[in-house]
């Protein structure tokens, strides 16, 4: 009974020893956590560009400078930054005892709403972006700008998804891109051929047809490439441009070539139905 009594009291001080060390652990963790030994005091931020990146990159090292590198507060960070739309996420991470690295994700433009002579950049999932320049994006011609902070026409968020999916290679050459009844979602090329994309969707497969048109030698002079069906694409004069140029026939216009989404040679010229 005595032997079993001293088990228990044993027990009972190994327990309360126990968590009593586990108190000044978890007192010393603390402590050290937010003490000057690990304070931030050299701070790293990437992947930020544009006129706003040095005042995002100053918002960014303030807020990292009150904190230390065993507490990062990463809702601090992205309040710092909430008053800079371009930056859509932060990836942070820290190399102790005084480094932080900072990831900037912007949320880069990809067209230019137009309206009334304004323009405002905007995102591919139709965030506005102010405070770009928007002097090399491709325009999109709205009735008139939203009334937040995001995109709500459909034919507007339709072509700038369409510009997100465009070949890097192409980007540059994108003019314009406007929504027509007879051809849906239309592309304007910079001194090149209109492409008609025809509805929304399927976006990858009817650039890589646009490109391997642009790429055949049998399309060389077209006024237009219609992918609405990327397996069926095809190059063509307008029925305009023929009339122009007094070579119009009942109004009809002039396939001049096509090629498969596997890059076959393009056809030879035949005249398509009217519509183009």
């Amino acid at each position: 009974m005595i032997i079993a009594k001293g088990r228990v009291r044993l027990r009972v001080k190994l327990v309360a020893g126990a968590v009593a060390l586990l108190a000044v652990l978890a007192g010393a963790w603390v402590w050290l956590r937010d003490s000057s030994l690990v304070a931030v005091e050299r701070v790293t931020v990437t992947g930020v560009a544009g006129p706003d990146s040095g005042q995002i990159r100053s918002a960014l090292g303030l807020a990292a400078r009150n904190m230390t590198t065993l507490d990062v507060h990463l809702g601090q960070l992205r309040t710092a930054v909430a008053p800079y739309p371009v930056v859509k996420d932060l990836r942070v991470s820290t190399q102790f005892p005084h480094g932080m690295r900072i990831q900037v994700i912007e949320l880069l433009p990809v067209g230019a709403l137009t309206a009334g002579g304004q323009t405002i950049a905007a995102s591919a999932d139709g965030t506005l972006v102010h405070d770009v320049p928007t002097g090399s994006l491709p325009s999109v011609p709205v009735p008139s700008f939203p009334g937040g902070s995001h995109v709500t026409d459909q034919n507007a968020l339709n072509a700038l998804e369409l510009l997100a999916d465009a070949p890097p290679r192409l980007e540059p050459k994108i003019g314009q891109v406007t929504t027509s009844p007879p051809h849906g979602l239309v592309v304007q090329l910079r001194s090149g051929p209109t492409i008609y994309f025809g509805p929304a969707g399927a976006f990858e497969a009817k650039w890589a047809a646009a490109a391997a048109v642009l790429a055949a030698p049998g399309s060389a002079g077209a006024s237009y490439i219609d992918v609405s069906d990327p397996q069926r694409p095809a190059a063509g004069v307008s029925s305009q441009e023929l009339s122009a140029a007094g070579l119009g026939t009942s109004g009809s216009s002039s396939q001049t070539a096509g090629a498969s989404t596997e890059g076959a040679a393009a056809s030879q010229p035949s005249t398509s139905s009217p519509g183009a």
